[in-house]
């Protein structure tokens, strides 16, 4: 599939805006911390829903995609992720219990219907798993973690430590999760081949032309289009910046611009994560447009 810058931010900045709200509840943090780290989840939330409307052919009818809700996860997400922002700016201003566990209902609603966005289409089977929704849920908490760590050094710095251990702790658990969804990937195989898909029973078929001497809308946004060292490169870079180095970072000593370089190269490493997650997937439709002539 082809990634599609506008729905990486999306997907990764909303992410680590419900992983700071969630941290910021846990630990039941008050007073400046407590302000900073809502408007800083408010406007990650923002930059996100923001982000989704570049990834729309008429944002002016963006509102349409609430319809649906009672089938799309989509319109769900839609619906959801509003809700949550408003149940962060009424937490913010009053940090009550009821309010908080609405927002931390809302939250993993919205990691549900992001995740479930991709894991509920059959035909992809690299999406088609639990494990996408986990590691949604895990890389957001993991990311908000982090910022939370970085933030409390800087206003509270007694929950610097806690926060930098939570998210060495959940980022481990993240990263295992992924390493487990790209060990399942290599193993799949497709159920569709060129024989089933034109109906001749021969052993061997090779295709010399799609038909067409260009690229085309197919080749265009079912594909990711780029060379496999980039795909290469990317894989590594999320192998290496999702908690490697941040982890490393996170063990040091508890300084703003330690944990503030920690959730910087670890969203990198997201960016390069959900990037890989959408370029390695692989539409059946790719099995017909795989050679051009």
């Amino acid at each position: 599939m082809k990634p599609a810058w506008s729905v990486l931010l999306l997907t990764t900045l909303i992410g680590a805006g419900q992983g700071l709200f969630l941290a910021l509840f846990a630990a039941q943090a008050s007073g400046r911390l407590l302000f900073a780290g809502s408007g800083l989840s408010f406007a990650l939330l923002a930059a996100g829903l923001l982000a989704s409307f570049f990834h729309l052919g008429h944002p002016e009818r963006a509102w349409r995609s609430a319809a649906m809700w009672r089938t799309s996860w989509l319109s769900r997400e839609v619906i959801v992720l509003p809700a949550f922002m408003a149940l962060v700016a009424a937490y913010a201003w009053t940090p009550s219990l009821p309010v908080g566990v609405l927002g931390v209902v809302a939250c993993l609603a919205l990691f549900v219907c992001t995740g479930m966005i991709y894991a509920c289409l059959p035909f992809l089977q690299e999406w088609r798993t639990p494990l996408t929704i986990v590691n949604f849920t895990l890389l957001g908490c993991a990311s908000g973690l982090t910022a939370a760590a970085a933030l409390a050094a800087w206003l509270e710095p007694a929950l610097a430590r806690p926060y930098a251990l939570a998210a060495l702790m959940v980022g481990a658990l993240a990263y295992l999760g992924r390493l487990a969804s790209l060990y399942r990937n290599t193993r799949l195989r497709p159920k569709s081949t060129l024989a089933s898909a034109i109906g001749v029973k021969h052993p061997k078929i090779t295709q010399i032309a799609q038909g067409a001497m260009g690229g085309s809308f197919n080749t265009r946004e079912f594909f990711h289009g780029r060379p496999r060292e980039v795909v290469r490169a990317a894989r590594w870079t999320l192998l290496a910046l999702v908690f490697p180095v941040p982890a490393g970072l996170l063990l040091g000593p508890p300084s703003v611009p330690l944990l503030t370089s920690a959730f910087l190269l670890q969203y990198f490493g997201l960016l390069a994560e959900r990037w890989y997650f959408f370029a390695e997937a692989q539409h059946p439709q790719n099995l017909y447009y795989q050679a051009i002539s």
